[in-house]
């Protein structure tokens, strides 16, 4: 649904906002356009989650239902690492000794990233060698590095990931093992998302409240650098940015950033699915999501603005 956000209870004084407007009766339109979407495509499910920096309009649909994570739970990721930054604990210009041994969540046996199952080979050539934690990281979004991803999260640790989530209030995202471990994954431990969870992550992040404005910036520059764009931003105008981060294996596709559109405030975006493993028209799918989010609310922001010419 559509709604203001609430103000918080407790007694820290909050950064004043500008009132939320109301919500435009077309609302009901854009969530019938999501049913018929997730019927059309065939998909065995699908998720949004809205949150306008500008207006601060909020839509969900279906947005607490949890997804296999899949590669959107590196953004968490990338929290836990730049919480270790924030504090002291790692600087980015380290070096880590690049491995490819790791020890499963289920038993502690070790296992391996396989690299033809990997996005990116770059990592996979320096094993025995050095790599800084910034390097690792832009790989482990721009390319989606598995290999980048378990060295981070090892350096970090599963805990210290949660923890950053849990100090900043962050519900919907489950971080509990690396990628590419099998037998965890057999036994049911799977990182897990909801499309609520994911847009929190970004919102802390595009409004700059991520340990400090800089380093949110940090993190907003890594996910600028994403190069798979088949999902939000495939179908939007070609001068809209996107800082975000893609998702998919077998029977998941998702997608969740910030996305920039000219002259005014960015909104936060989250578009989970599920699908059939030989189901098609995946990133498509929220491509259209993408699309139909953007067109209602740059038809809202025209409408807003119109009235607002009138009362003046």
């Amino acid at each position: 649904m559509l709604h203001p956000v609430l103000p918080r209870d407790d007694l820290t004084p909050a950064v004043p906002t500008p009132p939320a407007l109301t919500p435009p009766p077309e609302l009901e339109a854009l969530r019938q356009r999501m049913v018929e979407l997730e019927e059309e495509s065939g998909a065995k499910a699908l998720a949004v989650s809205l949150f306008d920096t500008e207006t601060h309009f909020a839509f969900e649909y279906k947005a607490d239902r949890w997804f296999h994570a899949a590669s959107t739970i590196k953004v968490a990721i990338l929290l836990g690492v730049y919480a270790a930054i924030h504090d002291g604990s790692v600087q980015k210009i380290s070096r880590l000794h690049v491995r490819n041994r790791f020890l499963s969540a289920w038993d502690a046996e070790p296992f391996r990233v396989q690299s033809e199952r990997d996005a990116n080979a770059v990592v996979h050539d320096a094993i025995g060698k050095t790599m800084r934690i910034s390097e690792l990281a832009r790989h482990m979004i721009a390319t989606s590095s598995n290999l980048a991803t378990n060295l981070l999260l090892d350096l970090v640790g599963v805990d210290r990931v949660q923890r950053v989530l849990e100090e900043y209030d962050i519900d919907g995202v489950d971080v509990r093992r690396g990628v590419e471990d099998e037998r965890a994954h057999q036994r049911g431990i799977n990182n897990r998302v909801t499309a609520h969870g994911l847009v929190s992550m970004m919102r802390l992040i595009a409004e700059e409240r991520a340990f400090s404005p800089e380093l949110s910036r940090e993190i907003l520059d890594v996910l600028h650098a994403q190069e798979f764009r088949n999902g939000i931003p495939a179908r939007l105008p070609s001068d809209v940015r996107v800082a975000h981060k893609t998702g998919e294996i077998s029977t998941v596709a998702h997608d969740a950033g910030v996305v920039y559109p000219r002259n005014r405030r960015p909104y936060a975006l989250a578009v989970l699915t599920e699908w059939a493993p030989e189901a098609t028209g995946r990133t498509a799918t929220i491509a259209i999501a993408s699309r139909t989010i953007y067109e209602f609310l740059a038809d809202h922001w025209s409408r807003a603005a119109d009235d607002a010419e009138v009362r003046t």
